[in-house]
C-alpha cells in the first residue's frame, strides 16, 4: 500500500512565500527541499492567476502538487500547463458592467487597465503584469471611492453572487470559493497525517484556521493580522523573521516538532 502522505503544506504568496520587496523566494529553499526528502507537499495559494502560478510552481519543484488560485475562486491542477477557460472572469465583468455608473467608476479593476497600469499599480515586471491581467476567475482592483459608495457597489453586486476579498493591496471580486475551501477539498483528496497553512493577509485567515496548524507570517508592509482565537492553545503562531525568511524558518522549526 502507499505510504500516506506525512505533511501537507497551504502557502500564501506574496509576502508570505515571496518576499514583498523583492519577489523573491529562494530564502525558503532549504525548508522546500526539506519537505520534498520527506515526501512531503506544498501547495500554492495565492490571489495570483495560472500563468503566474505555473512558472513559480515549476521553479520551486512543486508542480506534482495543485495550486490554490486567483484567492481561491480556481485550482490549477497538478503538472498543468495550460490557462483555465475564462467563462466566470467574463461573465463577472459583464455583470460589473450592468451596475449604475456611480458604483461602477469609483472601481478600477485589472480588466479595466492595459498591461502598463497593471505594472505600475502592482510593481511587477511588465510579462508578469501581462499574465496577472490573464484572469479565469476573478477581478482584483483598487477602490477610489467613499466607504459608503463602497458598501453600496457590494450590496449590488451580491444581488448577482458576486462577493469581495480584501487581499495584500486590492478589492478582489469572484463568485465567493474561498482558499479554504479549495483547501478542504485538496486535503479530502490527498488524506494528510497533519496539514500546515501560512499566510500573512487578512484572506488567508480562513486558511490559517481550517488547517491543523498555522503560521501567520510577520510583514512590516501590513498591519499585523488581530489575534486569532486558536493563538491561545498554540495551534497558530506568528514568525519573527520576515516573508520567506519567516517562512523557511517555521517550516523547519514545524517538521523538528512533528519528528518525521
Amino acid at each position: 500500500m502507499p505510504q500516506p502522505l506525512p505533511l501537507l503544506v497551504f502557502s500564501d504568496l506574496d509576502g508570505t512565500l515571496i518576499s514583498h520587496d523583492t519577489y523573491r523566494w529562494d530564502a525558503a529553499r532549504p525548508a522546500l527541499t526539506r519537505l520534498r526528502n520527506l515526501g512531503a507537499g506544498v501547495v500554492l495559494a495565492s490571489s495570483k492567476t495560472a500563468p503566474e502560478i505555473i512558472g513559480l510552481r515549476s521553479d520551486m519543484g512543486l508542480t506534482d502538487w495543485p495550486a490554490i488560485v486567483e484567492n481561491g475562486a480556481g485550482v490549477l491542477a497538478a503538472c498543468a500547463t495550460g490557462t483555465p477557460p475564462d467563462t466566470d472572469y467574463r461573465r463577472l465583468r459583464d455583470m460589473l458592467g450592468q451596475l449604475p455608473e456611480d458604483l461602477r467608476a469609483p472601481f478600477q479593476g485589472f480588466g479595466d487597465l492595459s498591461t502598463e497600469g497593471v505594472a505600475d499599480i502592482t510593481g511587477l515586471p511588465s510579462p508578469d503584469a501581462q499574465n496577472a491581467r490573464k484572469r479565469a476567475f476573478s477581478e482584483p482592483g483598487l477602490w477610489h471611492g467613499t466607504d459608503a459608495q463602497r458598501a453600496a457597489f457590494l450590496a449590488a453586486l451580491g444581488q448577482h453572487g458576486i462577493s469581495a476579498r480584501e487581499g495584500g493591496r486590492f478589492l478582489t471580486l469572484s463568485f465567493g470559493q474561498t482558499k479554504a475551501d479549495r483547501m478542504a477539498e485538496i486535503t479530502a483528496t490527498f488524506r494528510p497525517q497533519v496539514t500546515l497553512a501560512l499566510g500573512d493577509a487578512p484572506n488567508d485567515i480562513e486558511m490559517l484556521q481550517t488547517a491543523d496548524y498555522g503560521v501567520i507570517v510577520a510583514n512590516p508592509h501590513r498591519t499585523p493580522l488581530p489575534p486569532l482565537e486558536t493563538e491561545a492553545t498554540g495551534r497558530i503562531q506568528r514568525s519573527t523573521l520576515i516573508g520567506p525568511q519567516g517562512w523557511n524558518r517555521a517550516v523547519l522549526d514545524f517538521i523538528d516538532q512533528l519528528n518525521i
